[in-house]
């Protein structure tokens, strides 16, 4: 343990060559979130709450098998292509969607491929579904099924098989199935609608408002169509989608300057010169107003938040703990570890404590795998503090630090041995949790090389909840990572809002 407070782990001097070589510690582990938050973004999940508005229909059948090609652009420079397709079956549809990506990341070529496969009624409410999400190295697959008001969520297979019933307020509508819903119904200007979503990543369901605002003349490839403009909202963020008299998709243009356009199977898997040299890595970093020196060393931090509202993120973690926002201006205060934990693990049964000790789909704390390698590091040791630094430097030493563009799982963490932020902070949650120590993930930015990447890190309840981060070894962390969320997926999403909008100014700083 150093002077400030710091948990380190001394490993041998070439293997630290070889990873700072192979890996910058911020900059992948922010890309890899953020290319599953765009994969996510580009199947139109996670709509805010609408206003009031009609409700959803269907006015005209899809009677023979379709499929469609999908180019996919960052600022005007292709870095991927979706097929989608969709065909009658039994009393409705069966749909596939595959979408793949390319993107630079800090130098470095990555790739993501996602599947969606759902059989949906003829009013494309889903009845099951098989998500899949690879990025070569990780593989993250989910299925489901409807069983009346519950969704019946499977993942694993065999004796590692996982099943959960989650609780429906819609009948849900995958994002997958988009696009062929539009083209279901007869579109007019003026009208509005509601459509319940279930986003198969996440386990979330949103509601989306969709507005036909107009007509105008699009050309795509030097045809002219005459298209209806719809809009929506992903995060507060506007969303464009324009469909020909047919209810074909033509084009969409979302956030961060993605754009998805209407190709041909000949015409969309071709990539150019030029296409992936955006980095998305810089793309999503926040340069605030003035350097900061010796970072690792900042016990109190202020900042202010321009640009975004920060009242959707005062009740997801921007205050309490450690951070208190007054204003836009934000103080971030390192905590200091309690020199005596305030109980003996496993932490005894308390409600309050519940949620933060329980399994969760991709936080697998109570897979016998799990179990036993928690079991392994910390051997008989009772005291929450001495374990959760066990479980610190295990993480660190052992997991190598590279981009996994999936969603994040600790037991494939667990297996591949492999993973950027979001692995090292689920991992070491739920080892926290399977020795019976509460844990949570954080998300939010931590400077390095003057910007704020985006990041995810961990929590643990030793008597105080104090935090830790397993990718860059520091317990507690230091006052440069701001929280903005705590909570799984399904709400780390909520990060999408301050993209492109967020501004920093450095008010004032303290080092130890």
């Amino acid at each position: 343990m150093t002077e400030n407070g710091h948990f380190r782990v001394f490993t041998r001097p070439s293997i630290l060559r070889r990873r700072k070589y192979l890996f910058h510690l911020i900059g992948i582990a922010s890309v890899g979130f953020w290319l599953v938050m765009v994969g996510l973004l580009i199947r139109k999940v996670h709509f805010g709450a609408p206003p009031a508005g009609g409700h959803y229909e269907t006015t005209r059948s899809i009677d023979s098998a379709e499929r469609e090609w999908k180019e996919i652009f960052l600022k005007n420079r292709k870095v991927g292509y979706a097929v989608g397709m969709i065909k009658p079956f039994g009393e409705g549809y069966y749909i596939r969607e595959e979408i793949f990506l390319r993107l630079n990341l800090a130098g470095s070529k990555g790739s993501l491929y996602s599947l969606t496969q759902a059989q949906v009624d003829e009013k494309f409410q889903m009845q099951n579904f098989y998500f899949l999400m690879t990025s070569g190295v990780v593989r993250f697959s989910i299925s489901g099924k409807m069983d009346g008001d519950y969704l019946i969520l499977s993942t694993g297979h065999g004796e590692r098989e996982r099943v959960q019933r989650m609780k429906m307020t819609h009948p849900p509508v995958l994002a997958a199935g988009m696009d062929y819903f539009l083209r279901s119904r007869k579109i007019s200007v003026g009208e509005s609608f509601r459509l319940p979503l279930l986003d198969p990543a996440t386990l979330s369901q949103k509601e989306a408002l969709i507005r036909v605002t107009g007509k105008e003349n699009l050309t795509l490839h030097h045809i002219s169509y005459e298209a209806y403009r719809i809009e929506t909202e992903v995060w507060g963020k506007p969303l464009t989608i324009w469909i020909d008299e047919k209810g074909v998709t033509l084009k969409e243009e979302g956030f961060m300057g993605f754009t998805l356009v209407r190709s041909s199977p000949s015409r969309a898997v071709v990539f150019t010169e030029g296409d992936e040299a955006m980095d998305l890595y810089e793309i999503t970093a926040v340069k605030p107003d003035r350097s900061l020196r010796n970072p690792t060393r900042l016990k109190v931090l202020k900042l202010k938040l321009e640009g975004i509202d920060e009242k959707p993120f005062l009740a997801l973690g921007l205050q309490g703990g450690r951070q208190n926002i007054d204003e836009k201006v934000l103080t971030v205060t390192r905590e200091s570890p309690p020199l005596t934990s305030s109980y003996s693990i496993p932490l005894p049964y308390s409600e309050w404590a519940k949620p933060f000790l329980e399994p969760e789909f991709n936080l697998e704390s109570s897979d016998p795998e799990i179990i036993e390698k928690s079991i392994a590091i910390c051997g008989a040791e009772k005291d929450p503090l001495r374990a959760a630094r066990k479980l610190l430097q295990w993480v660190y030493g052992h997991i190598e630090k590279r981009p996994v563009l999936s969603v994040p799982s600790a037991l494939e963490t667990l297996r591949t041995g492999v993973g950027d932020c979001n692995e090292h902070a689920t991992l070491l949650a739920a080892l926290l949790r399977a020795v019976g120590i509460p844990a949570r993930l954080n998300i939010g930015l931590v400077y390095s090389r003057e910007k704020f990447y985006y990041h995810a890190w961990t929590e643990a309840y030793l008597g105080d909840w104090i935090s830790m981060d397993a990718t860059l070894n520091q317990m507690p962390v230091d006052a440069t990572h701001v929280k903005f969320i705590e909570g799984n997926l399904e709400k780390q999403i909520e990060m999408v809002r301050v993209i492109e909008k967020l501004e920093l100014k450095v008010i004032a700083f303290e080092h130890d």
